[in-house]
């Protein structure tokens, strides 16, 4: 269904409908997708991956630890949690009790950095793996010493990480190690730790003990997720599944039997063959199970998670690919399976059945949800950086809120309507606005959009809507209009270049070229540069052109249109030169203006996004520049044979420019360097006189006391004039 309300104009996710893109009038910011929702923050709200926000689970928080990291979770029948924690100096691993109303009791405490599990029997005793170079203990639910239940160092293999425990129907205690990669199984009671399979991957990374006795393992290198009865003697451990992920970290189980995973990393070869050690020897050659098109090849995908189901037939199917997300943990609960996620602490609801939706169901105030454990009415999760408990209920929070992003219209705006699709009922919606970022600094109230829709809202540059949600309301997308108030355009930089002309679109290939650029800023002003990536403004060399490049922007992203004017220097009215330039730049005959020093204005109109009236202007004008495209005027070449050598004499002027150098020849020669009269050259009038050595003639002449003497001029602009004179 959709309803149209009046609410100050908000728009997120604009970039994707036609109406954000539009220069000129009214405007629409857009929240209608799920990567927009995500910009926004929840409190109680799930975001499913279609955009639609909903009441989610009633996330609360249970115990904050002070410390960075809670790596394990447990929960016994009273609702008691059972943390692990660890740290990064040794001495940090140690296990709190956390009642149900917040308060802690520390129950052990080792030398290790970390308990990375815990596990609640029965019995009320905990198990605790901890590590590097860890144990295994077992803490009386009735107090005292710690007993050690496995001690790896006591092992032929003396694996050094600790990682997960499981606990069979006999009592038996099943340990994931890793470097090396080995389960052991502890008798119950105690007892000697034998082996019940080892790989060569580097680390068995997680269990699940299903209640059949199958027990499922996840492993780390080659992301195989192994299975093996703990009920039948001899039995061997068969490779269920390979990942196309190097490290599975996590399993569960729903009450139909279907096992899901979470595979992280990139980076895995092709399996080789590989032996797995248990009562008996076996060699497993792993292949991709199910159809080509299964998630069993080898192929390497991005950074980020995926999330398999394998049905009680063995069938493989992927779920699941989180981009930005690492799954630590996942569970079953109610029928639905949940993923706990780092580094933007979320948790995710996700669909079983292939489709590939999902919820975000919580955002947690930490950075990685590490783990999860049941307790009735819900879940508890376990997070890191920092180390903290939440309660995620079973019922649907009874306050669902959903805080939009902050929206930046980028200049003062009118707000208009708001346009708004969900459910017919079931939700309120408010907004506040003001002329900063930080809504805590003189924002306006939330104003609660009216059941006609209305709402008074200031105008500002910045908006922000919220919604709250009940058991039955749903919202997929709301729109806000808004009419930013008209700036006038900015002319930027204006460079002017004689000398240059830029050829139409469709020329042949030019000869020597000049880019006309923009010069680098002076210090502490702004650097005025082309857009990142646009080319240079290449132009042809041409004395009878001249050059015009400019940057402007306009603010509110208006379409421009551009008009020259020029005067000369001493001049108080401006001249058109041409105007309704779509172009940044302008080329143009330099006849069609005298020579002398002028300036030129570049002015930008807004006119094609606005009516007449509403119409905007800027302008900048460019430094003074030179047009001289006429050549010096040489006076007449005095020459005369004096000792053997020419003594020539000569004036030369020019009505705008100095004179920037000069060069003679004798008799078609190589032509030499002038020096005028006072050695530097840098007046509209120079004097030269010098003496010219008469080369030996290399053909027969008809007159060998001829010769010719040609000397040329050249002003700053590169005009030039010559002269010769004849010697006898």
């Amino acid at each position: 269904m959709m309803r149209r309300v009046l609410v100050a104009g908000v728009m997120v996710a604009a970039s994707l409908l036609p109406g954000f893109l539009r220069a000129q009038g009214t405007k629409l910011w857009n929240v209608n997708s799920y990567d927009e929702m995500e910009k926004g923050s929840t409190s109680g709200v799930a975001i499913r991956s279609d955009g639609q926000i909903e009441a989610g689970p009633a996330t609360s928080l249970l115990y904050a630890t002070g410390k960075s990291y809670v790596w394990s979770l447990g929960a016994d029948a009273a609702g008691n949690a059972y943390l692990g924690l660890g740290g990064t100096a040794a001495g940090s691993a140690a296990v709190l009790r956390v009642s149900p109303d917040g308060k802690e009791t520390q129950i052990f405490s080792g030398k290790e950095l970390a308990v990375q599990a815990v596990h609640v029997l029965p019995d009320g005793s905990v198990l605790a793996a901890t590590s590097p170079d860890g144990k295994v203990y077992r803490i009386s639910a009735s107090g005292g010493e710690p007993a050690v239940v496995f001690d790896p160092a006591m092992t032929e293999e003396k694996p050094k990480y600790l990682w997960d425990l499981a606990v069979g129907k006999d009592g038996a205690v099943y340990v994931a190690a890793g470097g090396p990669a080995v389960v052991y199984r502890v008798p119950a009671g105690g007892g000697k730790a034998e082996v019940l399979f080892k790989t060569t991957d580097q680390h068995i990374r997680c269990l699940l003990m299903a209640p059949d006795g199958m027990l499922w393992a996840g492993s780390d290198g080659s992301g195989v997720i192994y299975k093996i009865s703990t009920t039948t003697p001899g039995a061997k451990p068969f490779a269920v599944y390979s990942a196309r992920r190097r490290e599975i970290t996590s399993l569960a189980m729903d009450a139909s039997g279907n096992v899901y995973a979470a595979g992280v990393g990139t980076g895995r070869a092709p399996l080789p063959p590989l032996p797995v050690t248990g009562t008996t020897s076996v060699t497993i050659t792993f292949s991709a199970p199910g159809s080509a098109s299964s998630v069993g090849s080898n192929t390497l995908v991005p950074e980020g998670s995926e999330i398999y189901r394998i049905s009680p037939d063995g069938s493989p199917m992927k779920l699941l690919t989180l981009k930005d997300d690492v799954v630590y943990a996942l569970a079953t609960r109610n029928g639905a399976l949940l993923a706990a996620t780092g580094n933007r602490g979320r948790v995710y609801r996700v669909s079983t059945d292939g489709s590939g939706q999902f919820s975000d169901v919580a955002h947690l105030d930490a950075s990685e949800g590490m783990a999860f454990a049941s307790v009735k009415n819900g879940l508890l999760v376990a997070t890191s950086n920092g180390g903290k408990v939440f309660r995620l209920g079973d019922a649907v929070a009874a306050d669902a809120t959903y805080t939009s992003q902050v929206f930046d219209a980028k200049e003062f705006s009118q707000w208009g309507r708001a346009e708004v699709h969900g459910s017919d009922a079931g939700f309120e919606l408010f907004a506040r606005s003001g002329n900063v970022e930080n809504p805590l600094m003189g924002w306006s109230e939330w104003t609660r959009v009216a059941a006609d829709g209305s709402v008074s809202v200031p105008s500002g540059r910045y908006i922000q809507w919220k919604a709250t949600l009940h058991a039955d309301g749903a919202l997929n997308a709301v729109g806000l209009n808004y009419l930013t108030k008209n700036i006038a355009p900015v002319v930027d930089e204006v460079v002017v270049q004689p000398g240059a002309r830029v050829p139409p679109p469709a020329v042949s290939p030019m000869n020597a070229t000049v880019q006309v650029a923009f010069p680098a800023a002076s210090s502490g002003a702004v650097n005025i540069v082309p857009e990142p990536g646009a080319a240079p403004l290449l132009a042809q060399k041409d004395k009878t052109a001249l050059t015009v490049r400019w940057l402007a922007h306009d603010g509110n992203g208006d379409d421009l249109r551009y008009s020259i004017w020029y005067r000369g220097v001493g001049e108080q009215n401006w001249r058109l030169l041409k105007n309704r330039i779509s172009a940044s730049y302008y080329s143009f005959d330099a006849a069609r203006l005298p020579d002398g020093r002028y300036e030129l204005k570049v002015v930008a109109s807004d006119a094609p996004s606005h009516t007449e009236s509403d119409a905007l202007t800027g302008a900048r004008v460019s430094e003074v520049f030179v047009l001289d495209t006429t050549p010096p005027v040489p006076g007449v070449l005095e020459a005369a044979m004096e000792n053997g050598k020419i003594h020539a004499k000569l004036e030369a002027r020019d009505a705008t420019s100095p004179i920037a150098r000069a060069e003679y020849s004798v008799d078609a020669g190589p032509w030499q360097y002038l020096e005028p009269v006072g050695k530097v050259s840098d007046s509209q009038a120079e004097r030269y006189d010098f003496v010219a050595a008469v080369p030996a003639a290399t053909t027969p002449v008809a007159d060998a006391n001829e010769h010719v003497i040609a000397v040329r001029v050249y002003d700053r602009y590169d005009n030039m004039a010559a002269v010769k004179a004849v010697v006898r």
